[in-house]
């Protein structure tokens, strides 16, 4: 399920069990895809259920990217079915911790903020732009969120702006100010009977959709499949079907050159080498149900569970109509890729 598809026409416990299910075929992707289940599960409204997801990920800490991130969801899935002292103890961990990222500092916040603690909630997004704010350049996409909440909060105490209100103001650039979309007294305009106080609120909320609408169109990372001497070797051992797919591993990196360049010059972004191995592409073809020496099992499309233009999506595969599964992908920019990178490859290919 994309992030924008409507909560209402989503079976949100099947969709827990196939993210649950997939995560067991792709176990480098177990992490980010147990976290989407468990957000299906929430919006279920089986929460317990979702913080048995969350328990799963922290059993085995040092295998998780991001291990703050996910106390922060389980805790704010705790407050809201009851378990208020355990959440607030995992929120007073996570600011003693300090992690270097945003995430987990805007949920716990924004988890402070929904229910009434507009104090903690504003401490806690003031700690998280001490911490990670850069002290001239302009802060990264990434740390938007944490400006943009804190102006909120700040804005609902009635408290005067700061510099960094003055910062979250200038990096907003719908038509509706901070100053209105923050506007606690926009609470009161959706049950006015005044249709010109409704119809001005309609208005900011579909500036709001807008904004969310364009960033979740930034485009996909997209990525060549690459597969490694040794690699395509056991590949086509295993399979010999695919060797009209693959004739020979020269061939192979001649292919993913010529798709880079192609897909360089045509003008696509965000371009990628993403690495294939045969036990990704047999669980790959185990969950399309078809043969692993299908020679038309055609890549997957790999949206990140963790939201739009976090993932990979495998256009080409690098010799004819090859199939193939890759690991994590390594995002480069689209010229150096196409240059260095691949020089670099073939290279160390031939060597």
């Amino acid at each position: 399920m994309r992030p924008d598809t409507p909560a209402e026409n989503v079976d949100h416990t099947a969709e827990a069990a196939r993210l649950e299910r997939t995560a067991g075929l792709y176990p480098e992707d177990a992490e980010a895809l147990l976290l989407r289940a468990a957000a299906h599960l929430e919006l279920s409204g089986d929460r317990p259920a979702a913080t048995t997801l969350y328990d799963r990920l922290l059993s085995t800490p040092a295998t998780l990217e991001n291990p703050s991130l996910v106390r922060a969801l389980k805790a704010s899935n705790l407050w809201e079915y009851g378990h208020e002292a355990e959440a607030r103890a995992i929120i007073d961990g996570i600011r003693t911790t300090a992690p270097r990222e945003p995430g987990p500092w805007v949920i716990i916040a924004e988890s402070l903020e929904a229910h009434d603690e507009l104090e903690s909630a504003e401490e806690t997004f003031t700690e998280a732009a001490r911490l990670l704010l850069p002290d001239a350049a302009e802060p990264p996409q990434a740390l938007h969120p944490l400006l943009y909440g804190r102006h909120r909060v700040r804005r609902m105490r009635g408290l005067p702006h700061d510099d960094w209100d003055t910062l979250a103001d200038t990096l907003h650039t719908a038509p509706v100010t901070l100053d209105e979309l923050h506007d606690p007294k926009r609470v009161w305009s959706l049950g006015s009977d005044n249709p010109a106080e409704l119809e001005a609120e309609i208005s900011r909320l579909r500036t709001e959709l807008g904004a969310y609408r364009e960033a979740l169109s930034r485009p996909f990372p997209v990525a060549v499949l690459h597969w490694p001497a040794p690699e395509l070797a056991e590949l086509l051992s295993a399979y010999p079907a695919l060797s009209t797919e693959y004739p020979s591993h020269e061939l192979h990196l001649a292919t993913i050159e010529s798709s880079l360049r192609e897909l360089s010059t045509s003008g696509t972004d965000n371009l990628g080498i993403v690495t294939g191995t045969v036990p990704s592409y047999e669980a790959f073809a185990a969950s399309e149900a078809t043969s692993p020496d299908d020679p038309t099992l055609a890549p997957p499309v790999r949206d990140d569970p963790r939201g739009p233009g976090q993932g990979d999506r495998l256009a080409v595969r690098g010799g004819g109509r090859g199939a193939g599964v890759g690991q994590r992908c390594s995002m480069k920019g689209a010229t150096g890729l196409t240059n260095n990178h691949l020089n670099h490859i073939t290279h160390k290919e031939e060597r």
